[in-house]
């Protein structure tokens, strides 16, 4: 579904980006690992149009989109979900997943399935999404993220200052969109346990590279996570 070759970014004088260059296939989490300032969101952004490659390729589901914008993106079928949830707080949560339908004709529903896979979201439709806890907020994130049925879900950290039973919730949810092999996702994370969980491939990057990938059921044995302790 996703396809990347060589690319290359830079800040200024900073190579940011090294020669990356790797497949998100259909039906699979790729794990993306790596501690704070290695690239990570730079690749997201990247892929997303919001920064721009200086080099290299990028396939979406056979379309070459290295220099598309980001709306051509999300109608092409990527969905983002940022570090941070980027939610619109002052927002009712069913305005806000209805955001998430922007691409599609006016009057297209949320699809239920995202009240299945978060069920506090229909409890709270009409609440501000300002006035959910960080979890639900989450939730809220991904479920927009999900709305229009994209190919591909992109997740920067969706862990990050989650209480643990939400967590839970995240990781059951992103694992039965994998196994409805609809679409492709490709996760970016730091806590080991939760990728570990989910990866059918992963990679791990340092300074702008990548430099260990595997199978996901490899990464205890690769030594994954004391490679990101130190």
């Amino acid at each position: 579904m996703l396809k990347v070759e060589n690319l290359n970014q830079y800040y200024g004088g900073s190579h940011i980006l090294r020669d990356l260059s790797f497949e998100a296939p259909t039906g699979q989490v790729t794990c993306l690992l790596g501690r704070n300032g290695v690239g990570k969101t730079t690749l997201l952004k990247t892929l997303m149009g919001l920064v721009p490659a200086k080099t290299g390729t990028v396939v979406f589901d056979g379309q070459t989109i290295t220099h598309a914008p980001s709306h051509t993106r999300v109608k092409a079928g990527i969905g983002f979900v940022p570090q941070g949830r980027e939610i619109f707080p002052r927002l009712t949560v069913e305005e806000n997943l209805r955001m998430g339908l922007a691409t599609k004709p006016g009057g297209t529903p949320i699809p239920p399935r995202i009240y299945e896979m978060f069920p506090v979201l229909k409890q709270m439709l009409k609440r501000r999404g300002g006035d959910l806890s960080g979890g639900q907020q989450q939730q809220l994130a991904i479920g927009r993220a999900l709305a229009f049925g994209p190919k591909l879900l992109i997740l920067d950290e969706p862990t990050e200052g989650i209480q643990p039973s939400i967590i839970k919730d995240i990781e059951r949810a992103i694992r039965a969109l994998a196994e409805e092999g609809s679409m492709a996702i490709l996760l970016v994370e730091q806590y080991y346990d939760f990728a570990r969980s989910l990866a059918d491939q992963y990679l791990l990057m340092e300074r702008g590279e990548f430099i260990k990938r595997g199978a996901g059921a490899d990464m205890d044995r690769d030594g994954v996570r004391e490679l990101l302790s130190v």
